[in-house]
């Protein structure tokens, strides 16, 4: 038997504003013919009880029916559209085998839904594996993947989604465009034009700053933007020898000023140097590198990635953290690694360094090598030449200790008495 199908026309314009309900009008059977099979079109209920008729499927503007094929004029007739009940005696009845129901939103999504939860059967099996998968995990088991750990990718920053300090919303785009930047505050090689210092004395010099920043207790900042700032300024200005550790002096109030909550003051400093320098000259050189950098501070400075790379060395190991910033402030004293290598680099270099120390597995992670966008191969080279500044610095005629003494306190896991990484000097001595 055929369905009663109940029609909901739309309100008529002409139809008083004021009616608080619209009126169910009746067609006249004159201007409205019906389709032979109208068993594409499936009455859902609709609110308040009534029904209303899904829209029909269409192919090019022309009303499908039989299975697909266009309806023409004869195969269509006429019935009544009104009421339910009121269907023409001559509409033809439709077999239940003929007709094509569509599902309703809710069904569809439930559907959806299942596919994505199941997947596609189409060999028919219960496994629910889909033809390309099964093609795919055979050429994996004929390379040899398969065999292979299961090293993801992890997300570092799934813990700290609800920690407004993490920004995870915003991380991302901020270390793009620190990458991006960072060339800015590179450092070209400015020994040439200095004829008055050389690189070992700007090792005392950051062996000296780093216990300056000890005893202040300053943020790490502050460290890496004091180095930052009196390199940068050391490359445009010709600098005696005297000046040397004025220039250092004045780089760390600016990184203090920068950095600090509660900043140690210009007479601090003077006290330090055991009153080297007066005031007026510390003033002095503090306006005059502000000058030469054009009060450009804001650089990223290895320590903005260190904090990020570190992160990413999974599990979380307070010793791997210790021993990363440990070479770092060996390198931060080598006038090599600040020249050859960007910050980015050398905090990478730092972490692979720091791993192969304390002999982690794997060395090199593929959630390091997506943070950091470096591979293995090319951190090699320098985190050689941090191990090798590990393996001077415990040298009894080594005089610059105070990245070694600072380290080798317990309260910073005394990461600074571990023996250097033997497979990076082991590589080093091959090379050589």
């Amino acid at each position: 038997m055929a369905s009663r199908v109940a029609v909901h026309q739309g309100p008529n314009p002409k139809a008083n504003l004021g009616a608080g309900k619209q009126k169910i009008v009746q067609a006249d059977g004159k201007n409205r013919r019906a389709l032979r099979d109208i068993g594409n079109l499936v009455p859902v209920p609709a609110a308040g009880g009534k029904t209303r008729i899904s829209r029909p499927a269409t192919r090019d503007g022309k009303v499908l029916v039989n299975g697909g094929k266009p309806a023409d004029k004869h195969n269509k007739k006429a019935i009544a559209d009104g009421a339910p009940g009121n269907v023409r005696k001559d509409a033809v009845k439709v077999k239940p085998d003929e007709v094509t129901v569509i599902n309703s939103d809710k069904e569809q999504v439930d559907c959806r839904e299942e596919f994505l939860r199941n997947g596609i059967n189409r060999a028919g099996g219960k496994s629910g594996r889909t033809y390309t998968s099964t093609l795919l995990a055979r050429s994996k088991v004929a390379c040899g993947m398969a065999n292979k750990p299961n090293d993801s990718i992890v997300d570092i920053d799934a813990e700290d989604v609800n920690n407004e300090l993490a920004v995870v919303e915003y991380v991302e785009d901020m270390y793009n465009f620190y990458k991006e930047i960072e060339e800015c505050g590179l450092v070209k090689d400015y020994m040439g034009l200095q004829p008055d210092i050389n690189a070992r004395m700007r090792a005392i010099l950051v062996d000296w700053l780093i216990e300056v920043h000890r005893k202040f207790e300053l943020m790490p900042e502050t460290l890496y933007l004091t180095v930052n700032i009196m390199d940068r300024f050391l490359a445009m200005k010709t600098t005696p020898r005297t000046e040397l550790q004025l220039v250092g002096l004045a780089s760390m109030l600016l990184a203090c000023k920068y950095e600090e909550i509660w900043a140690p003051e210009a007479n601090d400093f003077i006290a330090i140097s055991h009153n080297a320098y007066v005031r007026n000259q510390l003033l002095a050189m503090e306006k005059s590198i502000l000058r030469k950098l054009r009060w450009n501070l804001t650089i990223p400075t290895p320590y903005v990635f260190l904090v990020r790379y570190t992160k990413a060395s999974l599990p979380y190991d307070s010793q791997v953290e210790n021993m990363v910033f440990f070479l770092a402030e060996l390198g931060l004293g080598n006038y090599s690694t600040a020249i050859l290598y960007r910050p980015s680099m050398l905090a990478a270099s730092t972490v692979y360094a720091a791993r192969c120390t304390l002999n982690k597995t794997p060395l090199w992670t593929e959630t390091l090598k997506h943070q950091t966008r470096y591979s293995e191969d090319q951190l090699i080279d320098c985190a050689k030449l941090l191990v090798s500044f590990h393996s001077e610095c415990g040298a009894a005629g080594n005089k610059l200790k105070a990245a070694y003494t600072k380290y080798s306190s317990p309260d910073r896991g005394a990461v600074a008495l571990f023996p250097p990484a033997k497979c990076l000097l082991s590589v080093k001595a091959s090379s050589s």
